[in-house]
């Protein structure tokens, strides 16, 4: 028996439209909006990603491309998830996004009861946190920016075991959650490492999750995903 991994890559470049609910029609994917005067703008873009993007229109907008609460990825079977994301060059103070693992989504990121984040709250620094329905980390520095350039992120489940002395040797790999971030040259590096991200009193499942939302104001910022990608173990098998 040997033990085995699958990574799913979701690539977003060229992608044109996905449903306003989870349809099962050829992809897990689907966008919500929570919109009502405006109409936000949502598709692929010529030698880009898939853009999500705010209307002029001064109201409360909220935009997420998640798998519809489908919550298909095991915490305990995590290894990692990697996004490739840009925005704007300068957020305006109305806009937050947020991007990582998540369980059931909410309008209000502090609202979901579990996950792993990067977010960005009114500016363009980069904070991260989670949340396991008992321990909760909020908006902790990551000491970098994103902006209109694409830059890659992960979220570790697998590299960073909590030792203990016997006969608890290790409290399991979910209570040491790493996060990462590409620096100017390309190369990921742990950010917040100050703080141990501990998610372990959650068992159950996460959906990868992209969310831009604006307080009422009239700009059109937007977030644009290049890639998704989330490695899993599989059971053992010959």
């Amino acid at each position: 028996m040997s033990k085995q991994t699958r990574c799913y890559r979701y690539d977003f470049r060229g992608h044109l439209g996905f449903p306003a609910t989870a349809s099962g029609a050829g992809t897990p994917w689907t966008i919500a909006d929570t919109s009502s005067a405006g109409s936000p703008t949502f598709g692929g873009a010529t030698g880009g990603g898939y853009t999500m993007a705010f209307s002029s229109t001064s109201e409360i907008q909220n935009l997420c491309l998640y798998f519809g609460d489908v919550l298909a990825f095991d915490i305990d079977e995590l290894i990692r998830a990697s996004f490739i994301v840009k925005t704007e060059a300068t957020l305006d103070s109305a806009t937050s996004l947020a991007f990582g693992l998540a369980s059931a989504r909410n309008d209000a990121i502090d609202s979901i009861t579990e996950a792993a984040l990067f977010r960005l709250i009114g500016d363009n620094n980069i904070v991260v946190e989670t949340d396991d329905g008992t321990n909760n980390n909020d908006d902790v520095s990551a000491g970098l920016t994103l902006n209109d350039t694409y830059k890659r992120f992960e979220i570790n489940f697998a590299e960073r075991n909590t030792t203990l002395e016997p006969p608890s040797l290790s409290t399991g790999r979910k209570s040491n959650v790493g996060f990462y971030a590409a620096n100017d040259y390309g190369s990921l590096r742990r950010v917040a490492s100050g703080t141990r991200f501990d998610m372990s009193n959650y068992s159950g499942g996460l959906q990868p999750f992209i969310q831009i939302q604006k307080t009422a104001d009239t700009n059109t910022d937007s977030v644009e995903v290049l890639e998704v990608e989330i490695e899993v173990n599989l059971p053992n098998y010959a």
